[in-house]
């Protein structure tokens, strides 16, 4: 169909007359009620008059008189979708799809109603076989980058928006900011402040970007910076919504508990109250003021109500994940005997100092402490937690999904092979320097020893160790990103039996592979931090451990701390939160049987 409209109606639609269009088109119709190209630019007209439900009539017409135009389709959707009727949208943007499967443009637009919709993986899969179809396209990619976010698909994500840098501007605040915050939670948080920083400079009564950017900046530990944007918003008149009053006066509050004024942040938070029923953080910053105030039983109310949101949420994409009464998965492989450890073929592999150091141990047990000091030493280099043994074995399973489970099945090429794929892996997160020996942190590593042996068999770990009930007090106090420690944190029993699942899996490939491992006990690195960094500097035979006295200020330096302890590890070590959870004991009560194995192997006592 190229049906030709009439001169006078296209030199109007050209003059921009958008009434004389409505006109001619309303008197060809009169007479020619099949004239598709009349019924085409009415309905443009009505539209662009801000006439949307009169305009959808004449869109619903153009899918009956062309049923076969998967552009008529689309156009229809759209005002559909803006009129509020969203099934029927979708049915009309499936409509489209089916008439033109190499366009990308209804693609796009369903995937973004289903994210309203809040249907993450429908949304996934819509978004990203768009990508498929128009690959090199900024939008797609950040919207698609969006829907991975939301389904917990954080490596596909990032995968999307690798190439941002190279993209011309945007030239769209809403995209741009939707840019930022993919980064920010991709754990590039120095990538973000930069976007935000033009986007503001670009738009500066942009609200949105405005209260991100103070986000930002508290995220990256510049409290100044963040005062400066408030004040700036309320002075410039912005915060004109609820909610974006409700935001404003929830960074003051975390900004006041930042500053040790913990009264005021309580105030000013529960003044505020969440932005919308779904605002979990609101809840978890609520509850850590309420902590600092020893109001326990008002900080386990709070957090309760932010695990059943997260939970919630995490049901939507993941619904495996929170099954009633499972233990959350947290093996990543099938154990390996000491019967199948000594068929494995035996390969050249890097010495110790030649192997990357890896510090693990559950979450909320000093690791990020720990990495920041090794870190701070000129002969060592870490960088923020990475999911690079996950990613490595994605096509091992691809390829077979039966190798994970019989690593002996690998020969040198494939572990050498493996190596490098780590080690470019790296490259792409740190600016490699390679005259210092790298330092792997991540807690999640804990479940891939098996893996980690078979490709660094000689190299040596840091196993962070805390007493068991601190650690569920705080993590149980995160908001987690991660799907399996959100899923393990919805209460402390189901965080319990996961604690102990992960370490009894440790502790029997760590009696198969007999590694290298130092045990670095929390309570000891706060009552004497120069003698246990002593202690760790001979166990990596690094002379002087002096520099990492001064991990504080190394912190500092780097800016943007990609994990939970972004504040913590900027201030000196200090005895806080050293036995915190006894305040809570009524609620550990029921666990500490659980608990009870793992605290007589590591000394601690209930």
């Amino acid at each position: 169909m190229n049906a030709i409209p009439t001169d006078a109606i296209a030199a109007a639609a050209r003059a921009g007359d958008l009434p004389r269009v409505e006109q001619l088109c309303r008197a060809v119709i009169a007479s020619q009620p099949e004239r598709e190209d009349a019924w085409f630019f009415l309905a443009t007209s009505l539209h662009y008059q801000g006439r949307g439900s009169e305009a959808l009539p004449a869109w619903r017409k153009l899918t009956e008189l062309a049923p076969a135009n998967s552009t008529h389709w689309s156009n229809y959707a759209t005002v559909l979708l803006e009129s509020g009727d969203t099934a029927e949208a979708e049915r009309a943007f499936e409509e489209s799809i089916r008439l033109d499967p190499a366009n990308a443009a209804p693609r796009l637009n369903l995937g973004l109603l289903l994210l309203r919709k809040r249907e993450y993986l429908a949304a996934r899969e819509a978004l990203l076989d768009a990508v498929e179809r128009a690959p090199e396209e900024p939008v797609i990619r950040i919207h698609a980058a969006t829907a991975c976010c939301r389904s917990q698909d954080f490596d596909r994500a990032e995968r999307l928006l690798k190439p941002w840098k190279e993209w011309p501007p945007l030239n769209d605040p809403e995209l741009q900011l939707e840019l930022a915050n993919n980064l920010l939670l991709l754990s590039d948080g120095p990538a973000a402040e930069r976007l935000l920083e033009d986007l503001v400079r670009i738009a500066p009564s942009h609200f949105e970007a405005r209260i991100r950017l103070a986000g930002v900046y508290e995220r990256m530990n510049k409290l100044d910076a963040v005062e400066a944007v408030l004040d700036r918003i309320v002075a410039d008149g912005l915060a004109t919504t609820d909610e974006a009053r409700i935001s404003v006066e929830q960074l003051r509050g975390g900004l006041a508990a930042r500053r040790g004024q913990h009264a005021e942040a309580k105030t000013r938070m529960e003044g505020a109250g969440p932005r919308h029923p779904e605002d979990a953080s609101h809840y978890f910053e609520l509850a850590k003021v309420y902590d600092t105030l020893g109001e326990t039983d008002s900080a386990m109310r709070a957090l309760a109500t932010a695990h059943a949101i997260k939970v919630e949420d995490l049901r939507r994409v993941a619904p495996e994940r929170v099954a009633d009464g499972e233990v959350e998965g947290p093996l990543a492989l099938p154990d390996v005997t000491a019967e199948q450890y000594a068929a494995w073929p035996k390969f050249s592999a890097p010495d110790a100092r030649h192997s990357p150091v890896f510090v693990v141990g559950f979450p909320r047990s000093g690791t990020t402490l720990l990495e920041q000091m090794l870190d701070a030493h000129p002969g060592l280099q870490s960088m923020d937690e990475n999911p690079f043994f996950n990613r490595l074995a994605d096509p091992l399973r691809r390829h077979d999904t039966r190798i994970l489970g019989d690593l002996g099945v690998l020969r040198q090429y494939d572990v050498d092979e493996l190596r490098k794929q780590y080690l470019l892996q790296v490259s792409e997160k740190i600016q490699r320097r390679w005259d210092a020996q790298l330092v792997d942190k991540n807690p999640l590593n804990m479940p891939w020893l098996p893996f980690i042996h078979r490709l660094f068999p000689n190299a040596k770990y840091i196993l962070a160790i805390r007493h068991p009930c601190d650690v569920l007090l705080s993590c149980y106090m995160q908001n987690f990103r991660s799907s399996i420690l959100l899923a393990a944190s919805e209460n402390l029993d189901r965080l319990a039996r996961t604690y102990v699942a992960i370490f009894e899996s440790w502790l029997r490939h760590v009696d198969v592979f007999k590694p290298n491992v130092l045990e670095s006990k929390y309570e000891d690195l706060v009552a004497d931090t120069p003698g246990q960094t002593r202690r760790i500097a001979d166990f990596l035979e690094i002379d002087d451990a002096t520099p990492m006295l001064n991990f504080q200020q190394h912190a500092r330096d780097k800016g943007y701390i990609g994990t939970p302890s972004y504040s913590q590890v900027i201030e000196p070590v200090n005895r806080k939160a050293l036995g915190r959870w006894e305040r809570y004991r009524s609620y550990f009560e029921p666990v500490l049987p659980v608990l009870k194995p793992m605290m007589e192997r590591w000394g601690y006592s209930a």
